[in-house]
């Protein structure tokens, strides 16, 4: 019996959670990502297991992976590509050397690091899925996902992300240390990796066909989303926009900026994406909320009490859950 979309997917989500112990909700964040062909910031401190969780999963699809490590002096070129000068028959010529950029799955770790330059190079490639070089536009893999890294407590030689950039992700996830019982089971499965040849990685034991998630998308883009759905939708968003709407929270007092209409489209895109994931074929409030917080809380602006007071946009993002309604 040929198994459906939403089976294989779900041995995908297994596979690499296997390989990644105790980050499920990142693992789910990153399906999400791939599944609207949307790109995902991540954030968490050093050796939570960010890069591994990329890593497997472009192994899981057999695509092409590349990493970039942001540095102050890397250059845009670095990221991109560039003309090169070579003679051919006698004949100076310029050919093109594509960047890292050009892989189906890109890791740009610690994007933070780099300065405004380096990280606008990754714009129209994050957006058109193109990139432009002279006179000439060079399309991208049909399968192309950035996920980039940023490390939240050293901020010391840091240009944090600005926020026309931040707004091009489809998510900011969060990624935390694990419990103790998955640090337990961490140390177990680095201990038995280390025995295995480097033949036998495991991690080659499951693929997937990517055109399995082009197909998805597809199914994806049919689920239903009623107008009641819709108005929730644009509720939440416009909250963000006009919080004195609700005169009894302090979000009047914390949000300095709104979020933009690429806010709607992604809470839409997910929402849509976390009910196909459940096997659902119409998306309920349930869902909306579920994918609020790493949607919404990177395209929110605080304001200066909200930041003395030790306020985050996730809770901002919570206080919005708790008082707009649905209907």
């Amino acid at each position: 019996m040929a198994q459906t979309q939403q089976e294989l997917v779900s041995q995908l989500f297994d596979h690499v959670n296997q390989s990644v112990i105790g980050q499920p909700q990142v693992i789910k964040s990153l399906l999400i990502g791939l599944l609207t062909n949307g790109h995902i910031l991540l954030e968490g401190l050093p050796g939570t297991a960010k890069t591994r969780s990329v890593k497997a999963l472009a192994q899981a699809l057999q695509v092409p992976f590349g990493r970039i490590q942001f540095t102050p002096d890397l250059l845009p070129s670095d990221v991109t590509g560039t003309e090169v000068y070579q003679e051919e028959a006698g004949k100076p010529q310029l050919r093109f050397q594509a960047g890292p950029i050009f892989n189906s799955i890109v890791l740009a770790d610690e994007i933070n690091r780099a300065p405004a330059k380096v990280q606008a190079a990754l714009l129209e490639a994050m957006a058109e899925g193109t990139v432009t070089i002279s006179d000439h536009t060079y399309a991208l893999p049909s399968l192309f996902m950035v996920l980039a890294t940023q490390n939240p407590i050293e901020q010391e030689g840091t240009y944090p992300l600005p926020e026309a950039q931040m707004d091009r992700f489809m998510l900011k996830v969060k990624v935390d240390y694990p419990t103790d019982e998955a640090e337990l089971d961490i140390i177990r499965l680095v201990r038995k990796e280390e025995t295995l040849p480097l033949s036998s990685n495991e991690a080659e034991g499951f693929t997937l066909d990517p055109q399995v998630i082009f197909d998805a998308r597809q199914s994806i883009s049919s689920i239903h989303v009623s107008e009641i759905v819709e108005r929730y939708i644009v509720s939440l968003v416009m909250a963000t926009r006009y919080p004195e709407r609700y005169p009894n929270t302090d979000l009047e007092q914390w949000i300095a900026i709104g979020a933009s209409p690429r806010a709607s489209i992604a809470l839409d895109k997910c929402a849509r994406a976390y009910a196909w994931l459940d096997q659902r074929d119409y998306v309920e409030p349930d869902d909306v909320r579920a994918v609020a917080g790493s949607v919404l809380g990177h395209r929110i602006a605080l304001t200066y009490d909200a930041i003395s007071e030790d306020v985050t946009a996730e809770s901002v993002v919570q206080v919005l859950l708790d008082n707009v309604v649905v209907g």
